[in-house]
């Protein structure tokens, strides 16, 4: 655990001050079963005392102190307790990371992600490409300034062939998970606290999700949430892993780290839909299944024939909950960069330990952790922003992409 903080960056001091305060956790448990015994003890031989009333005058005083010293140890052990609210262990145990594979690169921040693999080549342009949120608002699928007015920034409104694209995208990627054995779920989109906390979201770095005041529920941030959430505190058959589910929901996210950036367009709004894709899978095949999962959103990209790459994230550039991320990112002309479009993690049994998922080898062998892994597959919006940079014309139409045309009814938006 020192060694994978020393990798994120953050200062390992902390596991000594875990370590302390379950020592002193422990320690004030132990004192309690020792004051306890001594007063059984004392107790014990005032029942056998000849004059039992004398027995107890002489012994009352100590009994006495050890009642008190129980209440105190006691209260100190209840402070301390790891499902305690307040602990100050439970909270530096819920602000602590999932360890990083030994396979995660090195490096602080993301010039220091890996490239994988690389897919297509980008296309050369007889015009200058424009940014996706001009071609929409031209071809008028796209209306920033309504959404605005409808509910402030970072939202949009897709209209005609934009919103039927939107669709047709969505249909597209669950039919396709549909075909590589994932079980398509509908979750609810406002989830419990403890559903939130079980997924690993609820941390010192939850500035970002939106929650009913009222009624304390949250808005998911990602249908990760409720996917792996959904078999918290069950024991499974081995022979039922791995599980696979899809889910295409809204997701909510108040980018509040994300001043500046990306203002305008689809790139970074506070709603947006996706496909996601979860494995509960055994611990021996979650890197495998990390392989696959990654190969599974990536091939999306390529039938839509949507330059992309592969990319390791860094040390540095980790999320709380994965012990190794892959990032996908897509070509975009009008700004001549990648930009991430999915990312595949394995978060091993980060979250299973916090949501209580496991399973049995056999039918009375002891219950393991299973292995969870998540992946955009894809998100929706950043999809069409792909679509729109690659695909447009030099007339100001985009063609839509083969694969999408069953789905949309039409070849070309004009």
């Amino acid at each position: 655990m020192r060694n994978s903080a020393r990798r994120r960056g953050i200062d390992p001091s902390f596991v000594d001050e875990i370590l302390r305060l379950d020592q002193e956790y422990r320690s004030a448990l132990a004192a309690v079963e020792t004051a306890k015994a001594d007063k059984n003890r004392l107790s014990a031989e005032i029942g056998k005392a000849a004059d039992k009333a004398a027995a107890a005058r002489e012994l009352k005083p100590q009994i006495d102190a050890l009642t008190q010293t129980i209440a105190q140890h006691e209260e100190r052990a209840r402070a301390l307790a790891p499902d305690a609210e307040e602990s100050p262990l439970r909270a530096l145990l819920t602000n602590t990371p999932n360890v990083l594979d030994e396979s995660v690169p090195d490096g602080r921040d993301a010039e220091s992600n890996a490239v994988v693999r690389s897919w297509g080549v980008p296309r050369a342009f007889s015009f200058a490409p424009k940014p996706h949120y001009e071609i929409g608002e031209a071809l008028d699928i796209l209306d920033f300034e309504r959404a605005a007015k409808l509910s402030g920034s970072r939202f949009a409104v897709l209209k005609g062939a934009g919103a039927r694209l939107s669709r047709a995208v969505a249909q597209f990627f669950l039919d396709r998970a549909a075909e590589r054995g994932y079980v398509e779920i509908s979750p609810p989109v406002l989830v419990t606290r403890e559903t939130m906390w079980s997924t690993g979201q609820l941390t010192k770095f939850s500035d970002a999700m939106f929650r009913d005041e009222d009624s304390g529920m949250f808005m998911i941030p990602t249908a990760e949430v409720p996917l792996t959430a959904l078999h918290g505190n069950e024991i499974l058959d081995a022979e039922s892993l791995p599980r696979r589910f899809a889910a295409f929901t809204p997701c909510f996210r108040k980018e509040a780290g994300a001043a500046g950036k990306d203002t305008r367009g689809l790139i970074r709004l506070h709603q947006f839909d996706k496909v996601e894709l979860v494995w509960l899978t055994r611990p021996e095949a979650s890197f495998d299944a990390l392989e696959q999962l990654t190969a599974h959103a990536a091939q999306l990209l390529e039938e839509l024939e949507l330059p992309h790459r592969v990319m390791a994230l860094c040390a540095g550039d980790m999320g709380f909950n994965g012990a190794k991320t892959y990032d996908i990112e897509v070509w975009l002309p009008s700004a001549q960069v990648y930009r991430e479009i999915s990312s595949c993690s394995n978060c091993t049994d980060f979250q299973s330990r916090r949501a209580g998922i496991r399973f049995r080898r056999e039918p009375k062998a002891k219950p393991e952790l299973v292995h969870t892994l998540n992946g955009s597959g894809l998100a929706i919006g950043r999809t069409l922003v792909a679509i729109l940079d690659n695909y447009q014309q030099a007339d100001g139409s985009v063609v839509v992409p083969e694969a999408l045309r069953r789905y949309t009814g039409f070849d070309r938006i004009g």
